[in-house]
């Protein structure tokens, strides 16, 4: 009897039979903007956003074309918006009621329906509650704090989402404290990209801008899902599609978004069209199978060229590429059996990629968190590339490498010197300009921050957002140390899990969204941002903030800073925190190349560029030419095959940003309710014995000698392949070890967990 005969066979969850955008969409965002309790003006701002004269998305960091739609926001970002902009209000009466070790037992989703924080918050440990403060008091303690303290152990992360101007002062204030403990976002995801492709074509960002769209013939799209994390890449990806060009998906799950989109500004689709097929092949590699993936693909693009010849780009590769016969060398000697074993893909599904690769004319190749959050993470984006260099595929109209970033403006943070690593950031200007000495040592990313502080060195922590205990690896472990600092200081817009771990000295500081006003005097000042593709915008917030005790990123940091170090008239805190041009005058000072007529230029339609020399084809690489690389291992994961480990998957749901969850739905999988859950291949929950539904526990299967478990969990049957699970993040992050990370970059391996189950 066949398994679909078999009535005791398991199958796939049903799922979610309606494409991407659509009434789905439409009726996700009702539910997220009934649940956050909007305000009215929160449609006035959708209608407004990512247009010029508008407001920036606070989500993703995708590009704000020149030419708008009539809506320019997708699913995700309308969920931002009706979530920064609720009615609710998490005042300091909320903190009278509840005990910081009760709060600690609520989900991130509960904490963060409360609403929006009002006024600022210091922790009393004899009551275990957070207490109203002042600003004076705030401002005045942590200032003496941190001067008590030493320097080199204490850190200022920054989540991705402050704009230019407060994410530049911050890195001066840190700088001008004394320490380079700068991380950000960008160490949890696409600082991969930031180390792996600089060393390869000597840029830390994608090649692409967003016209590349309409020249592209091939998009190879590699572990990314941009119906949950990125909509807005849909439609151009729907216009390559109409033009005939062919989309090839790489991903271990078969995710809704490469599959089909509606659009939700198509009256046809939305009536009686169909929707739109987005990729014409979609390749199910094992997790960690994408250095193999290309490989196969580029090794039949090499046969190919001997065969017929006229394949490769010769005079490209002879005058723009190094290390060609080496790589070659070593994908002639890999053999098409291993390439398999460890892609899960078959010769046949490579040389066909190879061969439409082969004719293709202009080749852009897209990657998300599911190339970068590896332990070889940088080889498989060095794959990537060298697939596209043998075509002359980078540095020309239509063609490129475009990693997709996350936040809204964690590629400008780094551009503006939020980064750990002095030689990124002009020190000589900065001494020149506010007479200050830059640290020249290196300081913490996020996971040595992490060590530091597992190992008792870190003594303070200023977070200008985010939540950072709960996004990072050994999340249990970090949880209990983080109360052990003598200083914590959070600026934020909501309570999350990170506020309730409460140094010595605690602090909430509440900030204004960029939805909102942000008057100084009579004047309404703007912020700016950048997104994947190095384009910077203006954007401008016209909402009525949340309470009148709010202060904006800016205040705040200027009056950290100006409490804290000692007085320099270089250093006008005062006068920058009452006219953003100011700021963004200092930018240019500081970064005159990237941000030549700064202001003159920030409200240009679709943002201006500030270049990118790879795409000019200038090589700013040890070798000054682009690099093929051979990759220390062709599994990604570098887990190698051990019976009875599975690699596990973290991924975000429909209903999420980052660690932000607006509610309990993940509709493009066909899920609902319990986040605490795994999903897994009907085949492999035969073979365990397992029924849908049943409740497991996992247990790390890293060799560190660190126990690990997270048990509660609903076991799924869905379309993965064998020997890989998937579960949200940040729920399994204690399964997430802190010394599986990118050997490059240290990244967090947070696509690639060795677990075991245990029933």
């Amino acid at each position: 009897m066949s398994e679909d005969q078999n009535p005791e066979a398991i199958r796939e969850i049903e799922g979610y039979d309606g494409p991407v955008g659509g009434w789905g969409s439409a009726k996700g965002i009702a539910a997220v903007g009934r649940t956050a309790r909007s305000t009215p003006g929160a449609l006035e701002t959708l209608r407004r956003q990512n247009k010029p004269g508008g407001m920036m998305c606070v989500s993703c960091a995708w590009a704000k074309p020149p030419n708008p739609h009539p809506a320019e926001f997708c699913e995700n970002g309308a969920k931002a918006t009706l979530w920064d902009l609720t009615v609710s209000r998490c005042g300091p009466e909320f903190f009278r009621d509840h005990t910081v070790s009760e709060l600690a037992t609520w989900t991130e989703f509960e904490l963060e329906r409360e609403g929006r924080l009002t006024h600022p918050l210091r922790y009393d440990a004899g009551s275990d509650r957070y207490v109203e403060a002042t600003w004076e008091e705030a401002f005045d303690t942590i200032g003496a704090e941190l001067r008590k303290l030493d320097p080199k152990k204490v850190t200022f992360y920054a989540s991705g989402k402050a704009a230019l101007e407060p994410s530049f002062l911050y890195g001066l204030f840190a700088r001008a404290y004394g320490h380079t403990n700068l991380p950000d976002s960008s160490n949890m995801c696409h600082e991969t990209t930031s180390v792996g492709l600089k060393k390869v074509i000597g840029s830390p960002v994608g090649t692409c801008v967003l016209d590349d769209f309409d020249h592209c013939d091939m998009i190879i799209h590699v572990g990314q899902n941009p119906g949950t994390n990125s909509p807005r890449i849909l439609h151009p990806l729907q216009k390559a599609v109409e033009r005939g060009c062919c989309i090839v998906a790489i991903n271990p799950l078969r995710e809704k978004g490469l599959l089909e989109f509606a659009n939700p500004q198509s009256p046809w689709q939305m009536t009686v069209g169909a929707p739109t097929e987005i990729a014409d092949c979609y390749l199910q590699v094992r997790v960690g199978g994408d250095i193999a993936a290309l490989t196969g693909i580029a090794k039949h693009v090499l046969a190919l060229e001997e065969t017929n010849g006229g394949v490769l780009d010769h005079d490209f590769l002879q005058t723009h590429c190094a290390g060609l016969q080496d790589w070659m060398d070593w994908v002639s000697a890999t053999p098409w059996d291993r390439l398999e074993q460890v892609s899960g893909l078959t010769r046949a599904e490579m040389e066909r990629i190879g061969a439409h690769y082969a004719k293709a004319k202009a080749v852009m190749g897209i990657y998300g968190m599911g190339v970068t959050q590896h332990v070889h993470g940088s080889d498989a984006i060095g794959a990537l590339v060298n697939l596209l260099l043998l075509r002359g595929n980078i540095g020309r109209e239509g063609a490129g490498c475009s990693p997709v970033r996350g936040h809204s403006n964690v590629q400008g943070q780094r551009t503006v010197g939020i980064t750990e690593k002095p030689k990124l950031v002009p020190n000589d200007r900065l001494r020149n300009l506010f007479g200050i000495e830059p640290p020249t040592e290196e300081g913490w990313n996020t996971t040595t921050f992490v060590e530091a502080l597992l190992e008792g060195e870190a003594q303070g922590f200023v977070g200008l957002g985010g939540n950072l205990a709960r996004a990072v690896p050994d999340q249990d472990r970090v949880a209990e140390a983080w109360g052990r600092m003598p200083l914590t200081v959070h600026v934020a817009t909501r309570l999350n899990r990170t506020h309730l771990m409460p140094g010595k000295s605690s602090w909430i500081l509440p900030c204004l969204v960029r939805a909102e006003e942000d008057l100084k005097g009579r004047e309404n000042q703007q912020v700016t941002i950048e997104d994947s593709f190095s384009h910077i915008y203006g954007s401008i917030g016209k909402r009525t903030p949340a309470a009148r005790t709010l202060k904006s990123e800016v205040d705040i940091v200027c009056r950290l800073a100006a409490a804290t170090l000692p007085p320099n008239p270089k250093l006008a805190w005062d006068a920058w925190a009452g006219d953003y041009s100011r700021i963004r005058a200092l930018i240019e000072a500081v970064y005159p190349d990237d941000f030549r007529d700064f202001e003159g230029r920030m409200n240009q339609p679709g943002g201006f560029y500030r270049g990118n020399p790879a795409r000019e084809r200038e090589w700013k690489t040890e070798t000054g030419k682009a690099q093929f690389t051979v990759p220390a291992d062709l599994d990604a994961t570098g887990l190698g095959e051990t019976p009875g480990i599975y690699r596990l998957v973290t991924l975000r749901s429909n209903d999420q940003f980052n660690t932000t969850v607006y509610g309990m739905s993940d509709r493009l999988r066909g899920i609902e309710g319990d986040r605490m859950l795994i999903m897994m291949s009907p085949q492999d929950m035969e073979a365990e014995g397992l029924k849908p539904e049943q409740r497991i526990a996992l247990q790390g299967a890293a060799e560190d000698g660190i126990a690990r478990r997270v048990g509660g969990l609903r076991v799924l049957p869905y379309d993965l392949p064998r020997g890989c699970i998937a579960g949200y993040f940040p729920e399994l992050n204690p399964l997430s070890p802190l010394s599986r990370r990118d050997r490059l970059s240290d990244t967090p391996a947070a696509k690639g967990i060795p677990v075991r189950l245990e029933a």
